[in-house]
């Protein structure tokens, strides 16, 4: 059996397409024009895709359409298996003309110098698509995801209805509301999360459906692939260009040299803790909407939503605002005033969970925060995409088999970073090959023992990033 029919289906199953003697060359505009299922149109490694045929077929369902009409070569290396870059040749109608420079920045954002060179992630990819091979497995799902989602989902619905409903005692209604915010957090980290990297299952349609159920904790999954799969997967830690350390006004943090520095960053590293919490509150009650209505999630620039992906977006916001508002309001024992503590505490427990867990992969001293040469006249990093990611991330605890379920693999931050597509119980069994094989190319692979080392280096990195004197590490 070739290794791509565990990952991928047959070279058969594509659509022909007729080769063209002379390669045409397109604009920028014109490709951006190709940003739908209707007609979808990738860029990769500079040539042109038109890979609208190819859809129903897609493994990865809608995520093929994620970045459409844009730059797509970062996200197609990480998802798939190399065996998939002969399958492009069917597809292939032209080159990318480029032409003024802040077209092209609108377009691809930023390249990668050792883009579709990089022999530290050709061996590796090489390596870990072979243990997979060899064992005859499907690294896109585990049968213990279909379990661990049902306890998961069970345990919030239980918590929601004893937060506001099943308790008689306003103390014990918190506890229950602390019980439902993890699990809100758990659907985002364990669920949700492959879900939404196409790496939870093979039958398509399950997984768009738990893809969603994100949305029904009340974020917006067709915004958290905006900023998590386009944005933050593919220029991670770079500044301006990673929307999960954009600065915003006011700017209460300070990551980078970039960001303006202020008075009160002295203190973040014992203010921005606290706030963390609110960040679920942000994007539940603000971010989706503003991403929205502005076309956007920092640099990136959202595509036209389908209509299932608009039916979604409203029907689970009103669904969300019924059963967390409406719902309790009506049929609750407690006064509003209550109703409204209890939402908070679990917003606010779900919100530090992910922020926590987040921050600790990619703020931390030891991580490094690459910086954007445009010398040249376009926007480039030095070295190759796959390196950038190790460079930039963290592990923790990763022979845990508790902190890897709790976390929904967010522990092996850098096999995630490496390979979003598999899902992320099997993290543990290619962290080996991985570590060794950066050992082999030199490539910085950082790891904590522990999570609570890995906090203490988060505060003591913000600590760092808000002094006058801090001398930044900007290069890996």
């Amino acid at each position: 059996m070739p290794p791509h029919s565990l990952l991928e289906p047959s070279l058969d199953l594509l659509p022909s397409s007729s080769p063209t003697s002379k390669p045409r060359t397109f604009s920028v505009p014109e490709i951006r024009s190709h940003d739908s299922p209707d007609s979808c149109w990738l860029v990769i490694r500079n040539s042109v895709y038109d890979v609208t045929s190819w859809i129903p077929y897609h493994p990865g369902g809608s995520l093929i359409y994620v970045n459409a009409g844009r730059d797509c070569t970062q996200l197609f290396d990480a998802y798939h298996p190399l065996c998939v870059r002969v399958m492009l040749a069917r597809f292939y109608i032209g080159e990318v003309e480029r032409t003024a420079e802040t077209e092209f920045k609108d377009f691809t954002l930023l390249e990668y110098d050792s883009t579709g060179k990089e022999d530290f992630y050709l061996t590796l990819k090489t390596r870990v698509e072979s243990y997979f091979h060899k064992l005859q497995i499907n690294p896109r799902m585990h049968p213990h995801m279909l379990i661990k989602s049902f306890l998961i989902i069970f345990c919030f619905v239980i918590s929601y209805y004893m937060t506001f409903f099943g308790s008689q005692r306003f103390g014990l209604s918190v506890f229950f509301a602390i019980v439902a915010g993890l699990m809100a957090a758990e659907i985002g980290m364990s669920i949700q999360h492959d879900a939404n990297h196409g790496s939870y299952t093979r039958w398509r349609r399950l997984g768009y459906l738990m893809s969603v159920t994100i949305d029904l904790v009340g974020v917006s999954s067709f915004m958290w692939r905006q900023q998590h799969v386009v944005g933050h997967h593919s220029f991670t830690n770079v500044n301006g260009y990673d929307p999960d350390i954009r600065v915003l006004k006011p700017n209460v943090w300070r990551l980078t040299r970039e960001h303006p520095r202020r008075t009160y960053h002295n203190f973040q590293h014992i203010y921005l803790p606290l706030l963390y919490g609110i960040l679920a509150l942000k994007s539940v009650l603000y971010d989706d909407f503003a991403s929205y209505f502005a076309g956007s999630v920092g640099l990136v620039k959202i595509p036209k939503m389908t209509t299932l992906e608009l039916s979604i977006f409203w029907g689970t916001k009103l669904a969300y605002a019924v059963y967390m508002f409406l719902l309790p309001g009506l049929f609750s024992h407690y006064s509003a005033w209550e109703i409204i503590c209890l939402y908070v505490v679990i917003q606010l427990v779900f919100g530090w969970v992910l922020a926590f867990l987040f921050q600790v992969a990619h703020v931390v001293e030891e991580a490094v925060f690459p910086v954007v040469d445009s010398s040249n006249g376009y926007p480039k990093l030095p070295g190759g995409w796959a390196a950038s990611q190790v460079s930039s991330t963290a592990n923790f605890s990763p022979a845990s088999t508790f902190w890897m379920h709790i976390t929904g693999g967010l522990n092996h931050q850098i096999e995630h970073h490496l390979f979003p597509g598999i899902c992320h119980i099997y993290y543990p069994e290619i962290h080996p090959i991985v570590k060794m094989t950066c050992k082999e190319f030199n490539v910085p692979y950082h790891c904590f023992p522990t999570f609570w080392a890995a906090l203490a280096a988060h505060v003591r990195y913000l600590k760092k990033a808000g002094a006058t004197n801090f001398d930044f590490r900007l290069n890996g």
